[in-house]
């Protein structure tokens, strides 16, 4: 008989770590087991599965250029802005604001007059028929139906003859502008996104306002 306290507390410390090895071996066959089932089923080609996510949410395939949440969060503060302009909130009547193209000097190649359109979209649902838009770049067909209705070849509910195409009010414009760094540690990009709001009887300048965003990442990313 071992009389030894000290080996005697040796070998049943050995006794129990056998038996939590065996136990954890035991516990771990299932898991492998699911995995393995898991591993068996359909895979997006890149490992990653399609996911719905909101437009102002930043999505785990990112970049440091411009995405659906800036479009949101921009676009947001422009339209609120544009309200709190005297010239549209103490209008007499209705202002009419046609929309110009974007300049987009930055180097991604986006789709620009994004903006404009979602812009166009808030103030339309949101702005209780505070502000109007003029379909501007619907001219040709607005004129084709004029044109028909003039000449009898369709109905009308008004004189024909009498020109009720509106003028423009304000201008709305804007301009998207970007600083860019990269070095071997990663990139940088800065976005300035301006938009103006412009008499055309006058050409003042009657609101601008703008927002700016830097983003910082380890890699580019491709835009389109």
């Amino acid at each position: 008989m071992n009389l030894n306290p000290k080996s005697n507390w040796n070998l049943n410390w050995k006794h129990r770590v056998a038996r939590a090895g065996r136990a954890a071996v035991a516990l771990a066959a299932p898991l492998i087991l699911f995995s393995g089932c898991a591993s068996s089923g359909v895979h997006n080609p890149r490992g990653v599965p399609v996911t719905q996510m909101k437009a102002d949410e930043r999505g785990f395939v990112a970049g440091t250029g411009v995405e659906s949440q800036d479009l949101v969060a921009v676009t947001d503060k422009m339209a609120r802005s544009i309200l709190g302009v005297p010239e549209i909130a103490n209008a007499q009547g209705v202002p009419r604001i046609v929309l110009e193209p974007v300049k987009n000097e930055t180097r991604f190649p986006i789709n620009k007059d994004i903006f404009l359109t979602r812009i166009r979209t808030e103030l339309n649902t949101k702005a209780r028929g505070k502000v109007r838009f003029l379909a501007r770049e619907n001219m040709a067909v607005l004129e084709k139906e004029r044109a028909l209705k003039q000449s009898g070849q369709v109905t009308s509910n008004s004189d024909p003859n009498v020109v009720e195409f509106k003028g423009a009010d304000f201008f709305l414009t804007g301009k998207l502008q970007g600083l860019t760094t990269q070095t071997s540690k990663g990139i940088s990009d800065y976005v300035l996104y301006s938009f103006q709001l412009i008499d055309p009887r006058t050409s003042d300048i009657v609101w601008e306002d703008s927002a700016e965003i830097k983003k910082q990442g380890l890699e580019d990313a491709s835009y389109r």
